[in-house]
């Protein structure tokens, strides 16, 4: 709320929240409308945007009825845990002519924008694979009472956290042709997965995915991309971008054959209002001058959100497939020897 508020020309009307603690004190600190009916809230407040950060199950429900009453949306990802819902609120969206927006945040940490930059330039040429990886403590203990322990309620690590590297790797590549070897693994959690592995097929490309959301060596969430071209690799994290560009590349003003790297305190753009990272409020100014009428790119926009849906239920679908314990070429090997 503290970010939303601080950008230029919004004013946050009402809150809508399920606890009646977080209300109370919210009425009484900020003076906002409150209230524990989202449908209600929509019937009796004047608005012309709504920002959604719920658990993953309430977002179809909640989108749509903002839509169906003409309201922008911006909402927390994934935007649905279902492809279809997912495509149905893209048709009312575009159908109605609304901005909308899904908080996939890392396309707006200037590191992996200068990726896209850098791919889009055609710097490392005709790229063949990629290695998109995300850690970090999220799920560290058996006894999980929130709504991410649940994939009925949160997707999971696979929605709620490998959701982000996946959304990277459509941006940079495209449409995902196929998915293979998925494995979903878990550590502490009853009802999910805590870690993620898998294979993503492109055209002419082919990406690695590697997620863990019970890493405790890791202090907060690190997500690593990791891409290679016919002439150089690209590697970024939330700190650095790095470019290794052969003899011959094609490069954009400032880089060189060889070696080259880019920090996020040279990359990053100032914003309105720091919280936890400029990511956080460049994404909220970005959707607020969309509605605004500024012909700013369509950042996040549910149909980018719903490709990445697209993958993400085709991993869970790849993962519950029966595996073999053994090649049918292993298999022959190990007659062969008498085991």
């Amino acid at each position: 709320m503290a970010q939303i508020r601080m950008v230029e020309g919004v004013e946050v009307v009402a809150v809508c929240d399920s606890a009646a603690f977080v209300l109370g004190l919210l009425r009484s600190q900020t003076g906002l409308h409150v209230c524990s009916d989202f449908r209600a809230m929509l019937d009796r407040v004047a608005l012309d945007a709504v920002v959604i950060v719920t658990p993953s199950r309430s977002h179809v429900a909640m989108a749509k009825a903002a839509l169906e009453r003409g309201l922008h949306v911006f909402c927390e990802k994934p935007l649905t845990l279902s492809p279809q819902d997912s495509a149905t609120l893209c048709e009312i969206a575009e159908a109605r002519g609304l901005v909308n927006q899904v908080g996939y945040h890392h396309r707006f940490m200037s590191t992996f924008r200068e990726v896209k930059r850098l791919l889009d330039a055609g710097a490392i040429g005709e790229v063949s694979h990629a290695c998109a990886e995300a850690y970090g403590p999220v799920v560290l203990r058996s006894a999980g009472a929130t709504w991410r322990a649940h994939r009925e309620e949160g997707g999971g690590c696979l929605y709620d956290y490998a959701a982000h590297p996946i959304n990277l790797l459509t941006w940079y590549m495209g449409r995902a042709t196929g998915v293979g070897g998925t494995a979903l693994n878990r550590i502490f959690s009853a009802n999910t997965e805590d870690e993620v592995h898998a294979t993503l097929f492109f055209d002419r490309a082919s990406a690695r995915v590697t997620v863990n959301w019970s890493d405790e060596s890791q202090r907060k969430m690190c997500t690593k991309v990791t891409i290679w071209g016919s002439t150089g690799r690209i590697y970024a994290d939330r700190q650095e971008m790095q470019l290794f560009a052969r003899n011959g590349a094609r490069l954009p003003p400032g880089y060189h054959a060889g070696w080259n790297t880019r920090y996020t305190t040279d990359l990053t753009a100032p914003v309105g209002f720091y919280v936890r990272g400029e990511e956080y409020a460049a994404q909220f100014e970005h959707f607020v001058a969309a509605i605004c009428g500024a012909r700013v790119p369509a950042e996040n926009d549910f149909a980018s959100a719903a490709e990445t849906d697209r993958v993400l239920a085709m991993l869970l679908a790849d993962a519950q497939q029966p595996r073999s314990t053994a090649t049918p070429a292993k298999r022959r090997l190990l007659t062969i020897f008498g085991r």
